[in-house]
């Protein structure tokens, strides 16, 4: 495959191709997860069951999938191989009774192979020359853990751009997202959404027209349509716009992922696997005014008025945390033990608002309840400390916002007018995003009815 100005990266999901019409579930990663914990037990072989079901899942796909008698074989005695191998693989870690997150990794990604190969043979069997492309020995050089940087991204993407370049000029490489060996285990240095860092990568090394993100949903709204009704999808945005967006709840592709593929002044398009006449949303890496130009070139998506706002966003199950100092002010010896703790305990904070002697912070979901009330053990020493849990996070995100006045306000009234107190209120340094903390109860509420107020410019 040569590189082109022309060539288009596709990612799908895992839930967005499979067995027949699904070959990848989610639930695969989960069993895969299940068997890898399930080694260390004693006298237990519940793995190996979990090993014979996802097998038995990929020869039944492969059956269903793929006609041509020739290339059925050749891929189920590949999908057998590849399982057997993860017996064996298993069957040692048992034996030195050990799965370290390395370990993890390769049990992973079995999965991954798997469902690429069978890709790759049911486009082999619809007349499409496809290559099946396994990275596992893609890293060649040794790298610290404790020092990845951007140098080591950019091996990487090096190392991605040489091993497309060796395929026939006219095969479509299908990819997998695992990478190999990565320093320190792929999870823990790059995170779950490691197959899309690959795909950028590679957009960005074979200096791609476009990448597109192929999920189950159309693309991005300007809120949950679960949530909010009047919703309406954006046929483009900004990356400040979609990084907000992503941290404060939204399901988009996490920040650092992006900025690989802007940087190179790559958009990327994020589509739906089930309805491919849908154009999507593009993250356009350009000015506001190519963004309403790309927009209006946008036929099949709903081009959205922004009288104000461009979309908004909740994160659910927050934790408040109030710090009152017993001072009459609050010193940076103060802030610097607050944090500190936080950091012993290995807690991030979400949002964060202080006045002279007092100190609100909104933790994150995914904290678990023992380690916070362990840092509020810690920061009793120094202060006065109580929590809230079961709140929400409001964000409502536009880069246009820099320019309006009014839009806080209106947020604010609205909230108020539906009997909807604030715990804490922030507004981010980059002036895009302006975010409250209020009653989990009433979240979807706040989300619907700022949205329509906000965003529609509807005031009921």
């Amino acid at each position: 495959m040569s590189s082109s100005n022309n060539t288009i990266v596709t990612k799908f999901g895992g839930t967005s191709v499979g067995s027949a019409e699904r070959m990848l579930q989610v639930a695969q990663i989960v069993e895969l997860l299940a068997a890898a914990d399930d080694i260390l037990l004693p006298n237990s072989t519940v793995y190996l069951d979990i090993v014979a079901k996802i097998e038995s899942n990929h020869l039944l796909a492969v059956n269903e999938a793929i006609k041509n008698s020739t290339i059925k074989a050749e891929v189920s005695k590949d999908v057998t191989e590849y399982c057997q191998k993860l017996r064996n693989f298993m069957s040692a870690a048992e034996i030195i009774d050990e799965i370290s997150p390395r370990s993890r990794d390769i049990i992973i990604s079995v999965g991954e192979k798997l469902s690429a190969r069978i890709f790759a043979a049911v486009l082999q069997d619809r007349g499409v020359k496809a290559s099946f492309v396994n990275l596992d020995k893609l890293v060649e050089q040794q790298f610290d853990p404790k020092d990845i940087d951007q140098s080591f991204y950019d091996y990487l993407t090096v190392r991605l751009t040489e091993v497309i370049a060796a395929l026939d000029n006219d095969s479509v490489p299908v990819v997998t997202g695992y990478l190999g060996p990565i320093p320190g285990s792929i999870v823990n240095t790059i995170g779950r959404g490691y197959t899309d860092l690959t795909a950028a990568l590679i957009a960005v090394g074979i200096k791609a027209r476009e990448l597109q993100i192929w999920k189950e949903v159309d693309g991005i709204f300007t809120a949950d349509p679960r949530k909010a009704p009047k919703a309406r999808l954006l046929s483009s945005i900004s990356p400040e716009e979609a990084a907000e967006l992503t941290y404060y709840g939204s399901e988009v592709i996490h920040p650092f992922t992006m900025d690989q593929v802007i940087r190179a002044s790559i958009p990327i398009r994020m589509k739906n696997a089930f309805k491919p006449e849908g154009a999507g949303t593009v993250i356009v890496p350009q000015s506001a005014a190519d963004i309403a130009a790309t927009a209006r070139d946008v036929d099949s998506a709903v081009a959205v008025a922004r009288p104000k706002a461009t979309a908004i966003t909740i994160k659910e199950n927050i934790t408040v945390l109030n710090i009152h100092s017993n001072r009459k002010s609050v010193s940076h010896g103060f802030f610097a033990k607050i944090f500190t703790t936080l950091d012993r305990f290995g807690i991030v904070v979400d949002l964060i608002s202080t006045s002279e002697v007092h100190v609100s912070m909104a933790l994150g979901p995914h904290i678990a309840d023992e380690k916070i009330q362990l840092a509020v053990v810690e920061l009793q020493k120094h202060a006065l400390v109580d929590t809230l849990p079961n709140m929400t996070i409001l964000s409502l995100v536009g880069r246009e916002m820099r320019q309006m006045v009014g839009v806080a306000a209106l947020m604010f009234s609205t909230l108020s007018k539906h009997s909807i107190n604030l715990e804490m209120i922030s507004q981010g340094a980059s002036e895009i995003n302006i975010s409250c903390v209020i009653d989990g109860s009433k979240g979807v509420l706040a989300l619907r009815v700022v949205h329509d107020a906000c965003i529609l410019g509807d005031s009921e």
